[in-house]
């Protein structure tokens, strides 16, 4: 009986782990899969951010030859210089006014709600001087913007922007992601090992022997029936270890008290019928279990196989 018990509760054990563990996996998956979703979202961003751009400056290219009264030549593709570092160039020669060329970006660029701190460049097709460049701020008050009035005469143009924030912002926000991602892999680790079930350690948990409808932990001082945990006292727990290494077999009362109390020093006479009484006590919710009394030998632990 008691190995099938025995069986039984280990099988249990294990279904429990199994869906404990499977249960850990899915929500550990899950947040695995929330931390790729931020990091490709933050990629995602990345790609908008230029393509939004180019659109940007493609509008800006259309209004300067529009103030050149060109309405048919081109706006040539916009080039991706860098992650930051956009150019757009012209089919044609154009003239250009520092204070348009100012306002049109700034207009473009908050209707796109792109980044206000920035640095504009326009320089020459042939030698890459810079005929004329300016700087903006989110603050407008360390706005930089020089020679406003001074009309740039017809020539080949490039007009560059390079956004300041952008490059270091991402960096800084992905740099950010993987190391809240690294550190959630390494909690996840040490989660997976040290984590123990609340009422009864891993451990512990086969660390006893059936007895009946109980379950008795000799190390740990207690009986567990249903759930329900009966403390027992250390020289209850010992006398109950004997009892349970010899079931269904007579011990003699002077074995009892040689094991349980002369070994440690002191022999004690009415002590032991004190205990059995206690013991009697907290088996009694078992029908199967009777500690009884053999008149003049000693007592016996009667185990009713079902």
């Amino acid at each position: 009986m008691s190995t099938i018990v025995k069986s039984r509760e280990i099988i249990c054990y294990l279904q429990y782990h199994m869906n404990t563990n499977t249960a850990y996996l899915f929500r550990s998956f899950g947040l695995l899969l929330f931390f790729i979703s931020v990091i490709s979202c933050n990629t995602k961003k990345k790609d908008n951010f230029s393509e939004t751009v180019k659109v940007s400056l493609r509008e800006v290219g259309h209004h300067l030859l529009l103030a050149n009264q060109d309405s048919t030549t081109l706006v040539k593709p916009v080039i991706a210089l860098s992650e930051n570092k956009f150019q757009v160039t012209f089919e044609n020669t154009i003239a250009i006014q520092p204070d348009s060329l100012v306002a049109i970006i700034k207009n473009s660029f908050e209707r796109a709600k792109l980044p206000q701190h920035y640095i504009t460049e326009v320089t020459l097709c042939n030698n890459q001087e810079v005929a004329y460049s300016y700087i903006m701020n989110y603050n407008a008050e360390n706005n930089i913007i020089p020679c406003k009035g001074r009309e740039l005469h017809k020539e080949c143009y490039q007009v560059t922007v390079q956004f300041e924030d952008v490059n270091n912002s991402s960096k800084s926000k992905t740099k950010i992601l993987y190391v809240l991602f690294l550190v959630f892999l390494v909690l996840l680790v040490l989660f997976a090992y040290r984590r123990k079930p609340k009422h009864i350690s891993e451990e512990k948990d086969l660390n006893f022997t059936s007895l009946g409808k109980f379950q008795f932990y000799p190390k740990e001082n207690k009986l567990i029936k249903e759930s329900v945990e009966i403390s027992l006292s250390k020289k209850e727990c010992e006398i109950l270890a004997i009892f349970v290494g010899q079931p269904n077999q007579i011990i003699k009362r002077e074995e009892l008290i040689k094991k349980v109390w002369e070994d440690n020093g002191v022999v004690v006479g009415r002590s032991l019928d004190t205990y059995i009484s206690k013991l009697r006590k907290k088996l009694q919710e078992d029908e199967t279990i009777k500690l009884t009394n053999v008149h003049g030998v000693g007592y016996k632990l009667e185990v009713v196989s079902l």
